[in-house]
């Protein structure tokens, strides 16, 4: 028995640096989305009298944009990445508080028909902790559907985001596609020396999960808010995981399209 244990302890030591090593990889590619969090639940306690809160929002996370950059710390291939999701975001959150599924009650210079300029950019986090990580774990796919399927899934999951409102919601539908669709579909990642791998599926609901908890903080300071939170807060709707799932898919397709296109021009294929 004591030999058992003493042989394990290696074991349960290296599980425990590579568990380290991971948390570190993944706090790191979380950068742009702590600063939004950080800024939101800082401008709702400190009121400045010479701004507007979602102007001054605006204008931090654009100097934090630029800082990560300067830094080496996002390359500029990740930063045409998050410009591509802060325009989609941006385009998703007009139609949706003009259809009234949100609002942003607060004034502020930088709105465009009711939405602030900085909404795109909690779209845009999604699409920084993506490549971050992507490039972080060296990760790569395989069983990846081809650019025809998944393409064609992504813009049907986007355009449902639009069309629900007017004719039957069909998320449900694009789940059950996504699970067939991308059911050989694996994600490989590295930490260290080691390789380790998951379904693809898995992580869109872990990251669904995550955006989700992160909207809930977004609300709670009065980022946005649901019609049901106007007067007093309440925890966003679990329905809406479904809602961060099918996005999460519509930001691995373009990452990893992205990438696959990169890899293709810098080997010459």
């Amino acid at each position: 028995m004591h030999r058992l244990k003493v042989q394990g302890v290696p074991l349960i030591l290296k599980s425990i640096v590579q568990l380290l090593h991971f948390g570190y990889h993944q706090a790191m590619s979380c950068l742009f989305p702590v600063a939004i969090f950080g800024t939101l639940a800082l401008s709702n306690v400190v009121h400045l009298p010479f701004i507007y809160r979602y102007d001054a929002i605006l204008l931090v996370l654009l100097g934090v944009q630029y800082f990560l950059y300067r830094s080496g710390l996002e390359t500029r291939d990740e930063i045409k990445v998050i410009c591509l999701f802060h325009l989609i975001g941006l385009a998703l959150e007009l139609y949706k508080v003009h259809m009234g599924s949100w609002s942003y009650p607060e004034p502020a210079y930088t709105k465009l028909f009711g939405v602030p300029l900085y909404s795109g950019f909690m779209y845009a986090s999604v699409a920084s902790f993506m490549c971050q990580v992507w490039r972080r774990l060296r990760m790569d796919m395989t069983g990846w559907p081809g650019l025809a399927s998944a393409a064609l899934l992504g813009g049907a999951i986007y355009l449902n985001f639009f069309t629900h409102h007017f004719i039957p919601d069909v998320r449900w539908w694009l789940t059950g596609l996504v699970f067939i669709v991308f059911r050989k579909t694996w994600i490989i990642y590295r930490v260290r020396e080691a390789t380790y791998r998951m379904p693809l599926t898995l992580s869109f609901i872990i990251v669904g999960f995550f955006i989700w908890l992160a909207e809930n903080i977004s609300t709670f300071f009065n980022a946005w808010k649901y019609p049901n939170q106007h007067q007093v807060w309440h925890l966003v709707s679990f329905s809406k995981i479904s809602s961060w799932f099918l996005l999460a898919i519509i930001s691995v397709i373009i990452v990893a399209q992205l990438k696959y296109v990169k890899a293709r021009r810098v080997w010459g294929d």
